[in-house]
């Protein structure tokens, strides 16, 4: 229970944030904003319950946190404008069904997604999370008067050196259980300095059971179901790669079938998510790296967070509780959640081989282009909108770029050269003299092993900084040095 109300909290402030933004465009009221926030929470838990546990066909059964896509914030803006909420939820409907249907399509790209594709978007994933740690640990409110402030940037800091404290000092389920500790040491600390406020928290209703169409029914517009469909196909990709990630990072693997019982899961609960006045559904990226941080990996535990979200989903006040969490402590924790998924994916990078191909240029380019709308947010502010879209998320633009260039490079290898591209030269392996120097004249390597002159094998063992320089691992016919180049 503890290692799935931890979930909930790293994607509290995610899964709230649609539903604010949603809310305020169409005007409604502080009253009306909060009963979206609660449908949001009960149908991203219902996603996730069906998402981890799973049915026939439906379900990948990983430890996937199902909340309300990002993908879409820009485009259900936009829709709002012309047709209002239930423009909105017709949209989403519609476009969900489709996507129901074509994930066969999707669920058989597995081998188009190898570790140099998959290490791409992991990395991706963490990088694109880094700004939202970053506001988070600002106060999370940019027209706040404290936002940035050093108190916010404090607290965040205080709840990082928590985190580590803990995760160092601890015995391994006290480290495990670091980023909630931290979050909940963080909240009295920051209750203490009067920095949070708990007094709005018996406002409003205790249960509040959820109204079907509460915003009316869904109103069906061409032009709205064919922006959000595109938003659809950004979601499939993006939690193909959620799904592909956590995969990699629990060393679980994923083939077509699961991969496509996963993807109906994400499409079905975002066909039935606008019932209950809720968006599209998907994978929280913030998530998987909880799962890469704390080391649990059970799906019960996840489904055990989507149990928690259906309840606060109907217990509003739980909500309430939950939201008086400064921002500034998720930031802390957020810094240390959102890093790890980055670490994951150079580490996965770290397989791949790059001697005589464009592995190389692949990761730089699909990197490059991933940062983009983190770097410069209004880059695609004058393309067409379907353009931005697709390409205004850094996972998905990274995941695109990386999945054509795998494609064009390595798998359509008609009009390859056969010499090697400035870039492939630059991976050309260099070793150090201080290495080679612990070799002995006469020593030879055959078939992986390494032979002194009278043929006497040397023993070679994983590299240690503690150990004899001569004792160093080896791989590909030449010594390895200690500190892992």
């Amino acid at each position: 229970m503890a290692y799935g109300f931890q979930h909930v909290l790293t994607m509290y402030g995610g899964i709230i944030a649609v539903p604010l933004i949603l809310g305020q465009a169409a005007g409604l009221s502080s009253n009306d904003i909060g009963l979206l926030i609660t449908a949001s929470l009960f149908a991203g838990g219902l996603a996730t319950i069906l998402q981890t546990m799973g049915l026939p066909f439906f379900g990948c059964r990983l430890p996937l946190v199902q909340g309300v896509s990002f993908s879409g914030v820009a485009t259900m803006v936009a829709i709002t404008g012309n047709g209002g909420i239930e423009a909105v939820l017709g949209a989403v409907m519609v476009a969900s069904f489709i996507g129901l249907l074509i994930t066969p399509v999707f669920s058989r790209i597995t081998r188009f997604f190898p570790p140099l594709v998959t290490g791409i978007v992991i990395t991706t994933i963490g990088l694109t999370l880094m700004p939202v740690a970053a506001r988070w640990a600002m106060g999370g409110n940019s027209k706040a008067p404290d936002f940035g402030s050093m108190a916010n940037i404090e607290l965040a800091a205080v709840t990082l050196v928590i985190v580590l404290l803990l995760s160092k000092v601890g015995s391994a389920r006290i480290s495990r259980l670091s980023i909630l500790l931290a979050i909940v040491i963080g909240t009295l600390i920051a209750l203490a300095l009067g920095m949070t406020d708990f007094s709005k928290v018996s406002e409003g209703p205790f249960i509040a059971l959820p109204t079907i169409f509460q915003w009316g029914y869904p109103t069906f517009q061409l032009a709205a179901i064919i922006s959000m469909f595109i938003v659809i196909m950004v979601t499939l990709v993006e939690t193909s790669a959620d799904i592909l990630a956590v995969g990699e990072i629990i060393e679980t693997k994923v083939d077509s079938r699961r991969l496509g019982d996963g993807l109906r899961a994400d499409m079905l609960s975002s066909l039935i998510a606008p019932v209950f006045g809720s968006f599209t559904q998907s994978a929280f990226a913030q998530n998987v790296g909880l799962v890469a941080v704390t080391g649990i990996k059970s799906r019960y535990v996840v489904a055990t967070g989507g149990l928690f979200l259906v309840v606060l989903g109907l217990l509003p006040v739980m909500g309430r509780i939950v939201a008086a969490v400064p921002s500034a402590v998720l930031g802390g924790a957020g810094l240390v959640l959102f890093g790890t998924v980055a670490a994951s994916g150079i580490r996965t990078l770290s397989k791949v081989d790059y001697a005589n191909n464009m592995n190389l240029i692949i990761v730089a380019t699909s990197l490059g282009f991933g940062m983009i709308p983190i770097a410069s947010p209004n880059f695609y502010d004058h393309f067409p909108t379907w353009f931005a879209t697709i390409f205004h998320s850094g996972i998905s633009s990274a995941a695109l770029m990386a999945i054509v260039l795998n494609i064009v490079f390595n798998h359509l290898t008609a009009g390859n050269s056969d010499q090697q591209s400035v870039f492939v030269a630059g991976t050309e392996r260099v070793l150090r003299y201080q290495d080679i120097a612990q070799l002995h004249d006469g020593d030879y390597f055959l078939n992986g092993k390494l032979y002194d002159a009278k043929g006497v094998e040397v023993p070679v063992v994983a590299a240690d900084v503690h150990a004899p320089a001569a004792k160093r691992q080896s791989g590909g016919g030449a010594a390895i040095p200690a500190t892992g180049h």
